[in-house]
């Protein structure tokens, strides 16, 4: 990948069919077993393997941006610090690095820009005009442990207030306790509540203990509808790791296989760099190719990982690295 070849990427809520989900099948995820041994053997490799060097990083990291939702879910959001993430957004690297990467007339932006509920109307009035879509959290973010009318009740509200995305977030202890009819239910009418909106499904993979259950969460998840299967709230403990990553991509490529469907895929917590940001690529390029690196199909919940990466592409651009108050922070 060059950056050339990015040239001709538009950002775009989704260029293929949604998953309109099947009935729930057990038989595609019960007795599965996942050798985490084995997965993250495989999840070490991914960094050894493959290496990009000069221009060609430089398009990966590009292509990162293009992939990242940014995100502030803080306490303190205001109305100011959600003008300033979509203004990051629209604008993600200095003008004197477009110029510098020869991509000045790309457009570039991110992904998404990603907020809580009542900040949506600000990303949506601060993102008029552009193809950047507004993804809300939403179901009682980040715990979910909330009466399942009233999450429904919160979705339809943000949705309402111009939300083109809802990253919902799961009841862990049907996962836990393997309740997969009561986990599809909840997931498909969370489906149902959003409408138009794209809903991305939060396994919470750090609270859901083995990485067989991450499997057939992510195979619930998928065939309840949901448009995206992610990671993390990244408010647990643990958040985004390669080898959770690793078996949720494999669940997304089962369940393609058996039922065409695309899904996409979001890893979100704990990435920062913009080593994070090329490893996560390398890991859906491996496993499903270059379309999965589209932000159609891909995101990565982020902010301050967009940081970096603009360090080090202001370093291929000039063989220096600038002073951090160089780079604005969403």
């Amino acid at each position: 990948m060059t950056t050339a070849e990015l040239t001709d990427q538009p950002n775009a809520l989704s260029n293929h069919p949604r998953n309109p989900g099947i009935p729930l099948d057990p038989a595609m995820f019960e007795g599965r077993a996942v050798n985490r041994s084995a997965a993250e053997r495989r999840a070490a490799t991914l960094t050894t393997r493959r290496s990009v060097k000069k221009t060609h990083q430089a398009a990966w990291l590009v292509n990162a941006i293009r992939c990242i939702d940014l995100t502030t879910l803080a306490g303190d959001d205001t109305e100011g610090r959600v003008q300033r993430l979509c203004a990051k957004a629209r604008q993600p690297l200095a003008p004197r690095i477009l110029d510098g990467l020869g991509i000045a007339e790309m457009g570039l932006t991110t992904g998404a820009v990603c907020v809580y509920p009542t900040m949506v109307p600000h990303a949506v009035k601060a993102l008029r005009g552009t193809n950047i879509p507004v993804a809300s959290v939403a179901t009682g973010f980040p715990a979910g442990l909330m009466p399942l009318n009233l999450r429904l009740e919160e979705i339809r509200w943000t949705v309402d207030q111009g939300a083109d995305e809802i990253d919902i977030v799961i009841t862990r202890e049907h996962v836990l306790k393997r309740d997969w009819a009561a986990l599809y239910d909840e997931v498909a009418a969370m489906r149902e509540a959003c409408g138009q909106a794209h809903l991305k499904a939060i396994l919470a993979t750090g609270d859901i203990a083995t990485l067989r259950n991450v499997y057939a969460a992510s195979m619930v998840a998928m065939q309840a509808g949901a448009d995206f299967i992610k990671t993390s709230t990244g408010k647990e403990g643990v958040n985004a790791t390669l080898p959770v990553s690793l078996t949720m991509v494999r669940a997304l490529r089962d369940y393609g296989d058996a039922t065409g469907h695309r899904v996409g895929f979001k890893p979100a917590g704990g990435m920062k760099s913009a080593k994070d940001a090329l490893a996560w690529q390398y890991l859906m390029k491996e496993e499903l190719g270059n379309d999965w690196l589209q932000p159609d199909l891909f995101r990565l919940g982020a902010s301050s990982m967009l940081g970096d990466i603009e360090r080090q592409l202001e370093h291929h651009v000039t063989g220096r690295y600038a002073a951090a108050h160089r780079h604005s922070l969403a």
